[in-house]
């Protein structure tokens, strides 16, 4: 059943958002220069990041936690993560290897959850702190290169591409270990 409580409204929002990182960069230039483009974008996207925080955060204080919200909220995290990362792409802005494996790690783990939970193991791969640390990484990371500019002296591009780099390791990382969760259960079903 579909719940459209707070938390749930906060994680549609954030799917709303990623045409919006998008299309900003469609925008002519005598509407908004590049520069306002990437600070435009970033602040969309950074605002997507603390709704991802928010929405977990209400759902468990207002005890609105929901089979809708669980499977929206990661649904909406890594949506906006690779829309963003399609942009960056498309702005040559990020590393098209890295890129591909962020995107084709989210969509293998996302696959392999759920099927997991098909069989009755969901909890076997569920989220870890190493997938937070990505997250993170992932978030931080994708913000700055939106940004492109220095920041009070930091190379924030620079900073952007090397953090980008740190996440796809992680993500690697990550989906070793939620491979080797399953692979008990992948055996079982190959038998």
């Amino acid at each position: 059943m579909i719940v459209l409580n707070t938390p749930n409204l906060i994680t549609l929002s954030r799917i709303v958002m990623i045409p919006l990182i998008i299309g900003v960069y469609y925008l002519p230039e005598d509407w908004m220069s590049y520069e306002s483009k990437n600070i435009t974008a970033t602040a969309i996207f950074i605002f997507g990041a603390v709704t991802d925080w928010l929405d977990g955060y209400l759902a468990r204080k207002l005890n609105q936690m929901s089979a809708f919200g669980a499977f929206l909220d990661p649904v909406a995290d890594k949506l906006v993560v690779v829309g963003a990362l399609i942009v960056l792409l498309t702005l040559g802005r990020v590393d098209m290897v890295v890129g591909l494996i962020i995107i084709g790690r989210e969509i293998a783990v996302s696959a392999l959850r759920e099927w997991m939970a098909e069989l009755g193991h969901r909890t076997k791969v569920r989220v870890s702190a190493l997938g937070k640390y990505k997250t993170i990484a992932q978030m931080v990371g994708v913000s700055m290169l939106l940004y492109r500019s220095d920041l009070f002296g930091l190379p924030m591009y620079f900073l952007g591409k090397w953090l980008t780099v740190a996440a796809a390791i992680l993500t690697l990382w990550s989906m070793f270990i939620y491979l080797r969760a399953a692979l008990p259960y992948l055996r079982e079903r190959a038998q």
